[in-house]
């Protein structure tokens, strides 16, 4: 598998990065995880819209999903037609969202462009890729993601607390790509985010391979984060950037 970080500012876009979106890639097909504000643009520096095979959406909030709007119109709009309908995972409620963030009535909303699915609690396939994910701490109904394929596995956090469900389902992946909202040693929210120590100590607690802290909001310091979550983890720890790519399991 290989990951193109396409956005990673946390919490809104910022002048060097769009909102949430990753790219996970292998034997031809595509998935894309979280399309918050600003992605679809940058996305389409790596992929053509029409070879994004699925979306899988980690919550509801809009720096994680609301480019599916733009998608919505590439999909409904662009010359030749409507495309096929592309699933898009996400959790319950998610089709009915995005018809009321673009204003249109909950049915049919985007279900003639999109095929929206819900999370359950078994894993699924699409394409080559196998699924599991994991209910997080956050105030939306949100998931971490876990994405295997070939004896490689990749997780991404989405956004969350601390929680021991992150770390089962990240237990010994070959990448973990885990967010970093927040400053250690700062008065912070509870049930929210993580600060890039939490990120390294939960990555530490799972045994994954490597670590790539993301989801630093502009106002933050993304190389504290990582720093910070170098501290606590004691494998290989890099700081999420737009264009950044990886080979999942690499050198493991």
């Amino acid at each position: 598998m290989r990951l193109t970080v396409v956005g990673c500012s946390g919490s809104v876009a910022g002048p060097e990065s769009p909102a949430s979106c990753y790219l996970v890639e292998a034997d031809g097909r595509r998935l894309v995880l979280d399309l918050g504000n600003g992605a679809l643009g940058v996305l389409q520096r790596h992929v053509d819209l029409d070879e994004v095979d699925a979306v899988l959406l980690s919550h509801l909030h809009p720096d994680h999903c609301v480019d599916l709007c733009s998608f919505y119109v590439a999909q409904r709009y662009r010359p030749g037609g409507r495309r096929p309908r592309i699933p898009v995972w996400g959790p319950a409620g998610t089709a009915e969202r995005m018809a009321r963030a673009y204003g249109l009535p909950t049915d049919p909303g985007m279900t003639g462009e999109f095929d929206f699915r819900t999370y359950q609690e078994e894993a699924f396939d699409v394409g080559p890729f196998r699924v599991r994910v994991a209910r997080v701490v956050h105030p939306v109904t949100a998931y971490a993601l876990r994405v295997e394929h070939a004896g490689r596995a990749l997780v991404y956090s989405g956004d969350t607390a601390p929680t021991p469900a992150l770390v089962e389902v990240a237990a010994g992946a070959d990448l973990f790509v885990c967010e970093a909202s927040f400053r250690d040693g700062e008065e912070n929210p509870d049930g929210l985010h993580l600060t890039g120590r939490q990120a390294g100590e939960h990555a530490k607690a799972a045994a994954v391979g490597a670590l790539v802290v993301t989801h630093v909001p502009p106002w933050g310091d993304a190389e504290r984060a990582r720093s910070e979550a170098a501290q606590a983890f004691d494998g290989p720890v890099a700081g999420a950037r737009s264009g950044l790519v990886v080979d999942v399991g690499a050198g493991r």
